[in-house]
């Protein structure tokens, strides 16, 4: 893979000042975006004038804990405007969850808002290994989701040359990318595989092609993943993270030269890490709940939203601000089994150790009897006609590691490539049918 590191003379210079440089920026703009939600959204004053806190409390950055929570069901009770700061006639765009779990989250963005996310956005791309004049594929999928667009501003307003193609269409996806060459891929690590699968189905080594980077978020994906992808493609995967409810994709990423965690832009977003059980704040290299606040927006600003995300906050390495773990997990995405609690990732990381199987798999949860059970379905990655002894050997053999890795005696099936459902945005890895 070639070096795709930026050259410090073009990173900002707030990427790499000193620790109490971006500290005070924080303050200044935490008392900012406090005081706006305060005056602006009912929401926050009635909260905070309930437990008798005022954004004058605001002295030091670790006041914060003062404040409480924002949830994902407060938003829902809000909906769909009752959390925007600004006049409707004052917002420039509206994006939405899906709202498959209940109502959506409503979000909304000035045209202040909208040039801070691009400007996040050609941050994120510069730390990914793109650079100006670079041909961008943008797999990720447009509409209210706030991936496909989100990325495409500003991916224009770096000078990339983009190309919208959305999810869906996986034939025409590797159509397009021998066609146009692109340097860029930026898409869910879930339909990559999809990608990287039609390929193969195509006869193309998929090593050959155009692409030196893959730009990955919208939902967990394990350093196991990061390699497999690498390994096929020959390109640099890079993680970004996101959420409609904070921005959208741009709030953190990878940096290509160190893939050693995530780099949040602390000049934007404070983050911090909570016990998910009791709410208190943890110090940095504890793992727990990401909480975030915005710090610079104006329609919709957030503070102290549960993430339910699982990490941990570290020190900086590439860029001066604070990287965190890569999202393995969420707290609603786990998985208890007869007391053993299980993340779909860890299945993951276990299936990708054994050649013969396809990074595609999907758990599904049954009772039998009083007691749960889980079924793991996974697939062969090239035979499509498979001998039974084949199938039962690898099954036992990822049974096994589950087993030792996970402590939880589990069912595997094993059947023939393209057995699993495939995901043209992100993978359904769980289906509950307790």
């Amino acid at each position: 893979m070639k070096d795709l590191s930026p050259k410090k003379h073009e990173l900002e210079r707030i990427e790499i000042a000193s620790i109490d440089e971006i500290k005070a920026l924080q303050l200044d703009r935490l008392r900012w975006s406090i005081n706006h939600a305060y005056n602006n959204v009912e929401f926050y004053k009635n909260k905070y004038d309930e437990v008798g806190v005022h954004p004058g409390d605001l002295k030091h950055l670790e006041d914060i804990k003062l404040f409480p929570f924002t949830t994902k069901e407060d938003l829902r009770n809000n909906y769909p405007f009752k959390m925007f700061a600004c006049k409707l006639e004052n917002i420039a765009r509206i994006h939405a969850s899906s709202g498959t779990t209940g109502k959506p989250t409503v979000v909304a963005y000035t045209k202040n808002d909208l040039a801070m996310w691009e400007h996040l956005i050609e941050r994120c791309l510069r730390a990914s290994g793109m650079k100006k004049g670079d041909l961008l594929h943008n797999a990720y999928g447009y509409g209210l989701f706030t991936g496909g667009l989100g990325l495409h501003g500003g991916a224009e307003k770096m000078g990339l040359t983009v190309v919208p193609v959305s999810g869906g269409m996986t034939a025409r996806q590797v159509q397009l990318i021998n066609d146009f060459r692109p340097k860029g891929i930026t898409v869910t690590p879930s339909y990559i595989l999809s990608v990287l699968d039609e390929f193969r189905a195509q006869g193309l080594d998929p090593r050959e092609c155009s692409l030196e980077v893959g730009i990955f978020g919208a939902e967990p994906w394990t350093n196991s993943m990061r390699q497999e992808i690498e390994s096929q493609f020959d390109m640099h995967a890079v993680d970004i993270y996101g959420l409609s409810e904070v921005l959208g994709p741009g709030v953190a990423n990878e940096c290509v030269e160190s893939k050693d965690g995530l780099h949040v832009w602390e000049d934007y977003f404070y983050p911090e890490i909570i016990n998910v059980e009791s709410g208190n704040v943890l110090d940095d290299g504890e793992k727990g709940e990401l909480v975030f606040s915005s710090l610079c927006k104006e329609a919709f600003p957030i503070i102290r939203y549960r993430t339910k995300d699982l990490t941990k906050l570290m020190s900086g390495t590439a860029r001066s601000m604070r990287r965190m773990e890569k999202i393995t997990g969420r707290s609603d995405d786990m998985i208890i089994i007869r007391g053993v609690n299980i993340f779909p990732t860890q299945i993951e990381e276990q299936l990708l150790k054994i050649s013969d199987l396809s990074p595609h798999f999907q758990i599904r949860l049954i009772k039998e009897g009083r007691l749960d059970k889980m079924i793991v379905s996974a697939e062969h990655y090239e035979s499509e006609d498979l001998s039974k002894e084949n199938t039962e050997r690898l099954a036992v053999d990822l049974k096994n590691r589950i087993k030792d890795n996970i402590g939880l005696n589990i069912e595997v099936n094993v059947s023939k490539k393209g057995s699993v459902p495939r995901s043209e945005g992100k993978a359904v890895r769980v289906i509950d049918e307790r």
